[in-house]
């Protein structure tokens, strides 16, 4: 596999977040009275906004808020919870194998602009990535290929020299969409059933390297 250019997903992938995440959905669905709710009551990848659509005829809720308004507030119940959020192990050394080879690194994200300068802020992660894209640079999110496509043409690397990371099903199809080959980050077997699209499927981030760059 030609790899030019890694390009990473942020949430779950970069980050361990998902129980954050999971619990910022739950506690503003509580708020609007939805009951019997999942600790995990949202689709991981297609961005916060996105969700809410869904969640509201799920739940049947009747509410005067706009998706926007209750992304909004998920987002600030997730800023409450940052503290607990942490880079998932393996990543820094990564990235760090990545760049003394000379591959380029890249993340993109349907999260918001704000969002990630905090979490950059919080964790120091600028220095692992040439460049960001978010949410608000593609028409389309994920599991359209925008997001990816802009991440690099913003490189300057052809998508099939781009390999993905992701641990959502929607962000493989992205991958794929794009032209791009895709690996799936797997917590568990549930997550792995998940990401059956995916050209491979890893455990942790010396697991990538070891399949796709250690000869």
């Amino acid at each position: 596999m030609n790899v030019s250019a890694v390009i990473f997903d942020l949430d779950g992938t970069v980050l361990d977040n998902e129980d954050e995440y999971g619990a910022s959905f739950k506690k503003v669905l509580e708020s609007l009275g939805a009951k019997d709710i999942p600790d995990y009551p949202h689709v991981r990848g297609i961005g916060v906004k996105e969700n809410w659509p869904v969640l509201i005829e799920k739940y049947k809720i009747k509410t005067n808020k706009s998706a926007e308004e209750l992304a909004r507030q998920t987002q600030e119940e997730y800023l409450k919870k940052i503290d607990a959020v942490t880079i998932k192990e393996g990543l820094e050394d990564f990235v760090d194998s990545l760049k003394g080879r000379g591959i380029k690194t890249a993340l993109a994200t349907s999260n918001d602009f704000w969002i990630v300068e905090e979490i950059f802020e919080k964790l120091k992660l600028g220095s692992f990535f040439d460049m960001v894209t978010t949410g608000e640079e593609a028409r389309f999110k994920k599991p359209a290929p925008d997001l990816f496509l802009v991440a690099a043409d913003k490189l300057g690397v052809p998508p099939a020299e781009c390999l993905v990371i992701e641990d959502a099903a929607s962000g493989i199809a992205a991958a794929h969409a794009a032209g791009m080959k895709a690996v799936g980050l797997a917590q568990n077997d549930g997550q792995k059933k998940e990401l059956q699209g995916a050209d491979i499927i890893v455990k942790d981030y010396a697991e990538i390297f070891q399949k796709v760059f250690a000869n």
